[in-house]
C-alpha cells in the first residue's frame, strides 16, 4: 500500500458566524434512466451566502487534502491519518445522484448550513448530471464511487476491469459536472483490493473508508438510522460517517440526525482537495461512447491535511 504519511495543520480563519455503508442496490426497478443528449454545462461556482439559520449545525472548520501518494481516511481500514479532533464528524454520502433522495439530502444540509463529501456512482452521474451539478454548486465536495458500483474484490474481474471501473467513474463525474471532481474515492462495499490501493496511490487519489457506518441501506425507517449513527458516534467520540443519498430513509432521517449531532456538541469538518483529479483521455472517451454521445474535439480535462478555515 502506498499511503502518504503526516498531517499538516495550518492557520485557521473564521468561517461562519453560526460556528458550528454502503449499498449495492441497483437502479430502481422499472425506472429507465434517461439518455443525456449532450454534455451538461459546467456547474456554477458555489454560492457563499450567509447562513440564515442562527441555530444551524454549520461547519467548524475546513481541511484541504493533498492526495499525493493516495492517503487513506477512515479507521475501519486506515489508521495512520487521524486529523479529527474530539466531537468532530465528517458527513459523507454514497451512490447518488438520484432523483428526490439526493435533493432531500441537499435541502437539509443547506438548512443546517453544513457541507459533506459525496461519492457518486458514474452511471448515476451520467443519468442525472443536473442533480450532481446542484451538489457541487452548493459547495459540497464531489469524488467518485466507481462507474457501476462493482465490487472490485470480485475475483472474476481482471486488473484492467478494476482500473476501468475506477477511471470511468471519475470520467463520468467529470462529464456530469463539466469540471474535474476531487481525487477522493470510496470502494464499493468497502472492499479494498491491495493492488487497487496501490494503483490509487500511483494516481494520487485519496481513499475513503469510514469510522462509522450508518447502515442506512438496511434500515426500514428513518429513526433506525438516527439511532445507529448517534449510538456509534457517542461511543467513538468523533468520526467519518458513511450514509447514502441514494436511500429514501436517509433523507428522512437527516434533519433529526443533524439536530441531535448539534445537541450532542458535535461539529462538522468539511474536507476538500488541494487539486482536482486528472482524468485519463481513454476513459473520458469511453464514457462518451457508452452514453452514445456525439464526439467533440479533444481538449484537456482537467503536508496531507491543511486546515484552511475554522
Amino acid at each position: 500500500m502506498r499511503i502518504a504519511a503526516g498531517l499538516i495543520f495550518a492557520g485557521a480563519v473564521s468561517l461562519c458566524a453560526t460556528g458550528a455503508a454502503w449499498s449495492q442496490a441497483p437502479a430502481a426497478k422499472g425506472a429507465a434512466p434517461p439518455a443525456p443528449a449532450a454534455a451538461p454545462a459546467p456547474a456554477p461556482a458555489p454560492a457563499k451566502a450567509a447562513c440564515a439559520n442562527p441555530d444551524a449545525l454549520g461547519i467548524a472548520r475546513t481541511v484541504e487534502i493533498d492526495t499525493t501518494g493516495g492517503p487513506g481516511f477512515g479507521f475501519e481500514h486506515f489508521k495512520q491519518l487521524d486529523f479529527l479532533r474530539d466531537k468532530e464528524v465528517v458527513m459523507t454520502f454514497d451512490d447518488g445522484p438520484w432523483p428526490v433522495n439526493t435533493l432531500s439530502v441537499l435541502k437539509t444540509l443547506a438548512e443546517e448550513c453544513t457541507k459533506a463529501v459525496f461519492f457518486p456512482i458514474g452511471k448515476h452521474a451520467s443519468y442525472y448530471p443536473e442533480i450532481l451539478k446542484q451538489v457541487a454548486a452548493a459547495g459540497h465536495t464531489v469524488g467518485s464511487h466507481t462507474w457501476s458500483h462493482a465490487n472490485l474484490n470480485n475475483k472474476k474481474l481482471t486488473e484492467a476491469q478494476r482500473k476501468e471501473e475506477i477511471e470511468k467513474g471519475f470520467s463520468a463525474v467529470k462529464w456530469a459536472l463539466g469540471a474535474s471532481p476531487a481525487p477522493f474515492f470510496r470502494f464499493p462495499a468497502l472492499q479494498h483490493p491491495p493492488e487497487m490501493v496501490t494503483y490509487l496511490g500511483e494516481r494520487n487519489i485519496g481513499i475513503f473508508s469510514t469510522d462509522l457506518d450508518s447502515f442506512d441501506f438496511k434500515a426500514s425507517k428513518a429513526q433506525t438510522i438516527v439511532d445507529n449513527v448517534m449510538r456509534k458516534v457517542d461511543k467513538l467520540g468523533k468520526g467519518i460517517i458513511l450514509m447514502h443519498d441514494f436511500q429514501k430513509h436517509t433523507g428522512e432521517a437527516l434533519p433529526d440526525l443533524l439536530r441531535k449531532l448539534k445537541a450532542g456538541g458535535y461539529k462538522v469538518v468539511h474536507m476538500r482537495a488541494k487539486a482536482p483529479v486528472q482524468t485519463i483521455a481513454e476513459f473520458d472517451e469511453s464514457v462518451i461512447k457508452d452514453m452514445k454521445l456525439p464526439t467533440v474535439s479533444s481538449r484537456p480535462l482537467n503536508s496531507v491535511v491543511q486546515t484552511v478555515s475554522e
